[in-house]
């Protein structure tokens, strides 16, 4: 159920309606827009006390929502939640942030130099797996915390904010501390107790749609991360399974406006993984600036046939830098753009 407090609600009114809430056992969740603030409630039987505000000035109307999926819903919040990363970047704000980089960290000298060109290239944000999920026990696994010091390394000398993916809940503190953006893998999209103590750190969240999962359980796995007062998420696309095996996935470019009809979350795209063949990525990758995605998240590596994992869907370097700017006249074409690119001055600063 979502309460609608009247235009210019004032302060006491809104607290006054949590507390009736809250007396009664329910949890609040508050979204203040920018003309009105709507307070969603959860409970097991939130329904109970819809009449108690029929009479109450301060209260424009109480609907019940329908859908499974409460906060991450349009009913809840009309307006696109913008996440705002160090330096001042927007992710959700109209302008397409491109994140690029390694699958994995595998060793610093290859991670500098990659994090140097891509933001040369016009990257914002630097991706990069320090804890790898693989099917197989015997593949690379990652480098762990000491992935996670080369990653804050590579920060440091480029400027670039991090976005790398933490597996466990035990990993979750560690994982934060050293990331601008904690990412929830495909693999750990139904990792309940993963998702709850994510959503208790403060740091921005993606989700990565798991292989086989509908919508509706990718946003209630957001639900999770929302529902402990996490309310900056993202969620990213990175192709399902299906019937076809000529690609790694089939990437659902529908899922793109599909979701900003029935979220207020920004809609990141992994052309990458979503086709798992890097000559694929570049129509893919302008695909979905097309289709309104807010950001990309781009493998890229400067010896794909040495990577330790994901070289078949990896750009090189220079197929990056030649990409960048397709996607920013993609973007001008429908009416947007590429968020300004960090300069070469940002990671000179930050050494210094």
């Amino acid at each position: 159920m979502i309460i609608v407090m009247r235009p210019g609600a004032a302060t006491d009114d809104i607290e006054r309606v949590v507390s009736r809430v809250q007396r009664a056992g329910l949890s609040t969740h508050l979204s203040q827009g920018e003309d009105r603030t709507v307070i969603g409630v959860i409970g097991h039987d939130p329904y109970g006390i819809k009449d108690a505000f029929t009479h109450d000035p301060a209260v424009e109307d109480v609907i019940r929502i329908t859908k499974p999926y409460k906060l991450s819903g349009r009913e809840f919040r009309r307006q696109d939640t913008v996440v705002t990363l160090p330096g001042g970047l927007r992710i959700g704000g109209g302008e397409v942030v491109l994140m690029a980089g390694p699958c994995s960290v595998e060793d610093e000298a290859m991670l500098l130099e990659t994090a140097a060109a891509v933001r040369d290239a016009g990257a914002h944000v630097l991706r990069g797996g320090a804890f790898k999920p693989r099917s197989s026990p015997y593949a690379f696994q990652g480098l762990g915390r000491s992935g996670l010091r080369i990653l804050a390394r590579a920060r440091a000398l480029t400027g670039l904010p991090v976005v790398t993916e933490v597996m466990t809940p035990g990993e979750v503190e560690a994982v934060s501390d050293a990331a601008d953006i904690v990412q929830i893998g495909a693999r750990s999209m139904q990792n309940f107790d993963l998702l709850r103590e994510v959503g208790r750190q403060p740091k921005p969240v993606v989700i990565k749609r798991g292989l086989s999962s509908t919508i509706e359980e990718w946003l209630l796995s957001a639900e999770y991360v929302l529902s402990q007062g996490n309310y900056n998420v993202m969620l990213c696309e990175r192709g399902i399974r299906t019937f076809e095996t000529a690609t790694r996935n089939t990437l659902d470019i529908t899922a793109v406006p599909l979701l900003d009809e029935l979220s207020h979350l920004p809609v990141v795209v992994d052309p990458s993984h979503g086709t798992g063949r890097w000559s694929l990525v570049a129509a893919t990758a302008r695909a979905a600036i097309a289709a309104g995605a807010d950001a990309l998240m781009i493998e890229v590596h400067p010896r794909p046939d040495e990577a330790l994992s994901d070289g078949p869907q990896s750009l090189t370097l220079p197929n990056f830098a030649s990409l960048v700017p397709t996607l920013d006249a993609v973007a001008h074409a429908v009416g947007r753009a590429l968020a300004p690119s960090p300069t070469r001055t940002t990671g000179a600063a930050a050494a210094r």
